[in-house]
């Protein structure tokens, strides 16, 4: 079963939260929707679910046209940034409440266990963690008997260590839920570790769509470079007496960026910022500051010489004036 959505608009007041957008999702397919924040990635996932009217467009999903279907007549659940559980209720009633076709023991059991809730299911949400309620949430969702599934930006308030215990909770949905679903964050490398498509929102414009490896390694566009990646892609101007290039802005990912004796390119170490098992070296350059991803025992200190290089293949071509990918 498949989600369409062909030239929604939607507009709050003089602002164009999304200007025809368009997607679509196939059965079995996560859908990573990232964009900056007032990108409209909430107010599309709104529309999907019926909680906003759209005011042009149309949202199918099947053969079912859902546009002017209310919310609870959509089978589409949503999963929210807060979980929006009853406060007075506990997990397990919070569980049963999803229930489309009356009370059913065996199947909130079958999720309370899904989830490991079971040491969990007499509290009240208040009595639990963040990263619990989430789970909890997401299980009411699937209790309500979905076609699809939205979710947006569900790890968003969570500390890091319940990120990933949450996160591994949705890679278990993902796995077992056979409909489309559209997942919203604006962490990319939750976007790229979840997805099987990726889309890139910006201004309530959708600038490129793909798979994810390939939306991150080729840019459609200097909008999607600007935004995409932590470091974003280096973007290298009035190449052409260093590097031989024409009129053209270069593009090259820290990662593809080597601190090598024979490089083309020469500068002086800025500052490092270490991540983990990463370190991005910031180094001063004719062309800029560039920024090159090393392991950080190879990391120069601040203010020593180096030389850079990076291969042809790795290097993205785009045009000064429309900012489009040249070949």
């Amino acid at each position: 079963m498949r989600l369409a959505v062909d030239g929604v608009e939607k507009r709050f007041g003089a602002h164009r939260a999304l200007a025809g957008v368009s997607l679509r999702v196939d059965a079995g397919r996560t859908l990573a929707v990232v964009g900056p924040s007032g990108a409209g990635k909430s107010t599309l996932l709104h529309v999907v679910a019926g909680l906003e009217r759209a005011d042009a467009g149309t949202v199918r999903l099947g053969d079912r046209d859902l546009t002017a279907l209310a919310p609870q007549a959509r089978r589409i659940a949503m999963v929210f940034q807060s979980d929006a559980l009853i406060p007075q209720a506990s997990v397990r009633e919070n569980l049963a409440f999803a229930l489309r076709s009356g009370p059913d023991d065996a199947r909130v059991a079958g999720m309370v266990e899904r989830l490991h809730l079971g040491s969990l299911e007499r509290r009240r949400p208040a009595e639990i963690s963040g990263g619990e309620r989430q789970r909890v949430a997401i299980g009411r969702a699937l209790l309500s008997d979905p076609q699809a599934l939205l979710l947006d930006e569900p790890l968003a308030h969570l500390d890091p260590l319940l990120r990933g215990r949450v996160r591994d909770e949705v890679v278990r949905v993902r796995e077992r839920f056979t409909g489309p679903i559209v997942y919203v964050t604006h962490d990319h490398a939750e976007a790229l570790a979840l997805a099987d498509d990726l889309c890139v929102l910006i201004d309530g414009r959708i600038e490129q769509t793909g798979g994810p490896q390939q939306v991150y390694d080729a840019p459609g566009n200097l909008r999607v470079a600007r935004f995409l990646g932590t470091p974003s892609m280096n973007l290298l101007h009035d190449v052409h007496s260093t590097l031989g290039f024409g009129d053209v802005i270069v593009g090259v990912r820290p990662e593809r960026v080597r601190i090598d004796a024979s490089g083309a390119l020469a500068g002086a170490t800025s500052r490092c910022e270490r991540a983990g098992a990463d370190t991005f070296v910031h180094v001063a350059t004719a062309l800029g500051e560039i920024v090159a991803r090393v392991a950080p025992e190879n990391a120069p200190a601040p203010g020593t010489e180096v030389r850079l290089a990076f291969a042809r293949d790795d290097l993205r071509l785009y045009d000064p004036t429309t900012e489009e990918p040249l070949p």
